[in-house]
């Protein structure tokens, strides 16, 4: 194997063993990270040579062929319109606020390519803006799985790249709703951390190194129960776990983010079965004609019942 560039380019040379084998069944032999359409696809397109030369994938593969194949990026999956229920909590030509449920993946990716938001959104809507890329039609931010509330999308490219600026320039105003373990002590703070990935955990953020992205998250109580704190959240900054990283930063997970340090369940109580974080609120531009939009996304019905149970605690 030989890299170079921005490709690596693949040496292969067949044995006696190999003779009379088809070529695309050679390579998927020698490469069986890669499926056979794939490889059939690189010999078309005149990414496989047999001796410096193109070769059909029914070539008959002879002892001490060099062959040579460079491999392409596999394309983005292009997501599959499912008929997935989406509540609309805000709509014009330019955008769409989803009311996200919690459990609900916005778009495809780990080995998850169906049931998200996206899978969704296509099968609605015949157009959404591309700048994301084919697999994450018109997302311009996004939510945890596990958390709930508003959501922005681009239908088209122009909205798209305004909404993001306003996203980078901090002018949307973004508002959740927490709550968390313990007794928070001050009325209201600010945490002022730098968000990194965990070192040793990597599907974990952490605010415990020195370096990282900046980051702050505002804080002020909301209502107290017996161990437990309700909170409005207000981040500047939209990093990977933000508010999560920052609330267990100072003590206080999220109710149910056991990724974050929240027992599974609380004693006395069931468990959650999500993070008791919400999207409570979200105010931006509208894109074309830069008048201030305010969309609000109520409490979803398994965290006011929660609540209920906390108050009889």
């Amino acid at each position: 194997m030989m890299a170079g560039g921005d490709h690596i380019m693949m040496r292969f040379s067949a044995a006696s063993a190999d003779a009379g084998k088809r070529l695309d069944q050679f390579l998927r032999e020698q490469m069986p990270e890669f499926s056979r359409s794939r490889i059939q696809d690189w010999i078309r397109h005149g990414r496989v040579r047999v001796n410096g030369g193109e070769a059909r994938a029914s070539y008959a593969v002879r002892p001490g062929d060099a062959i040579e194949a460079e491999p392409a990026a596999s394309p983005p999956p292009t997501p599959v319109p499912q008929a997935i229920p989406l509540a609309i909590l805000y709509e014009d030509a330019d955008v769409i606020a989803i009311d996200k449920p919690a459990g609900m993946v916005v778009h495809q990716g780990a080995g998850i390519s169906e049931g998200t938001l996206v899978n969704a959104l296509v099968n609605r809507y015949p157009a959404l803006s591309s700048v994301a890329g084919p697999a994450r039609p018109g997302i311009v931010h996004r939510l945890d799985r596990y958390t709930s509330g508003v959501l922005l999308v681009a239908r088209n490219d122009a909205a798209h790249r305004a909404l993001a600026a306003q996203f980078s320039s901090r002018q949307v105003e973004k508002v959740y709703i927490a709550l968390v373990h313990g007794t928070v002590k001050a009325e209201s703070g600010r945490i002022d951390k730098p968000i990194a990935r965990d070192p040793i955990r990597r599907t974990r953020m952490t605010a415990r190194l020195k370096h990282g992205r900046a980051a702050w998250t505002e804080y002020r109580v909301l209502r107290r129960f017996h161990r437990f704190t309700l909170l409005e959240a207000r981040i500047g900054t939209g990093r990977t776990h933000q508010i999560r990283v920052h609330l267990s930063s100072i003590g206080h997970a999220i109710v149910g983010d056991t990724v974050y340090g929240a027992p599974a369940k609380p004693p006395g109580l069931p468990p959650l079965g999500r993070y008791f974080l919400h999207a409570r609120h979200i105010r931006f531009r509208q894109p074309s004609s830069g008048e201030e939009i305010t969309v609000e996304s109520p409490l979803p019905l398994e965290l006011s019942d929660w609540l209920r149970r906390l108050e009889r605690l």
